[in-house]
């Protein structure tokens, strides 16, 4: 079932061991597999420690926020799947996972990437000013038992290279071969992102999150300013973003009021 890590991977993480700590190790990869976080969650059941990590590079079955398919075909991307266990972590997972895929990649490419609200690691589109095209996403999903949060298998995949997008995304998506006009090393980004998401959850171990909360705050410049969509109690709203709260919930403005969006779908209006 699982194959040997290719070559430019294994080099990468042999390269980081000390500076991404435990994530990574163990490891298992697959050329193909239906979902990353599906392996990862069954590795978690099995005892893995945190840090454990599924990867692949094609998913049959990938999925996103609400239900969502990721398109995920073979050669195009990164899936990547990783157990975390610390509970004390888990209210801000889902940001300090964005802030090592951002961070990750400006460290591994030079790009400017910024992150969208809840999990959308995104870049300005060079030819359509004021509009952003998604790179790769973030999917936290927990396990809780008698005794409370058992785990956490915290998702991402990044789209490394050009693929024939279906209609639904090709307007929004993006690559990272695309915006650089040239291949990239799967296993430099990787490693990037890894030795990111140490620093995070490091920093939100010692119980110091607001470095997680300034950091993503920093590479989330729509999160001020910005017409957004939301629906609450079954209707539409229409406001203005307001940054983000220390829990990590979206501030929208609305007339004289300021509502606290925690979840569901929000739509960034752009004329």
């Amino acid at each position: 079932m699982f194959e040997p890590l290719p070559e430019e991977i294994d080099a990468a993480l042999r390269a980081t061991e000390g500076a991404r700590g435990r994530f990574g190790a163990p490891c298992v990869f697959a050329f193909e597999t239906p979902s990353t976080n599906d392996l990862a969650a069954r590795m978690a059941d099995r005892g893995a420690p945190q840090g454990a990590m599924a990867l692949t590079l094609s998913q049959t079955a990938g999925r996103g926020r609400l239900g969502r398919t990721w398109f995920s075909p073979p050669g195009a991307g990164l899936y990547v799947s990783l157990v975390l266990r610390s509970a004390r972590i888990a209210p801000v997972l889902t940001l300090a996972g964005g802030v090592a895929v951002a961070s990750g990649v400006r460290h591994a490419t030079g790009l400017p990437v910024q992150l969208e609200w809840p999990n959308d690691v995104v870049i300005p589109d060079a030819f359509a000013p004021g509009r952003r095209r998604k790179l790769a996403g973030i999917l936290a999903e927990g396990a809780t038992g008698p005794d409370g949060l058992q785990y956490v298998v915290l998702g991402f995949g990044i789209n490394l290279r050009n693929a024939l997008y279906p209609p639904e995304i090709a307007n929004i998506a993006t690559s990272l071969e695309a915006e650089l006009g040239r291949d990239v090393d799967a296993g430099t980004i990787l490693a990037a992102v890894l030795v990111a998401l140490n620093e995070q959850v490091t920093s939100a171990e010692a119980g110091d999150t607001q470095v997680v909360l300034d950091r993503w705050r920093a590479l989330a410049p729509a999160a001020v300013g910005e017409c957004i969509e939301w629906t609450a109690d079954g209707v539409t709203r229409r406001g203005t973003t307001a940054g983000i709260d220390d829990r990590g919930a979206l501030l929208a403005r609305i007339g004289g009021r300021t509502e606290r969006i925690i979840s569901g779908a929000v739509a960034w209006v752009r004329d």
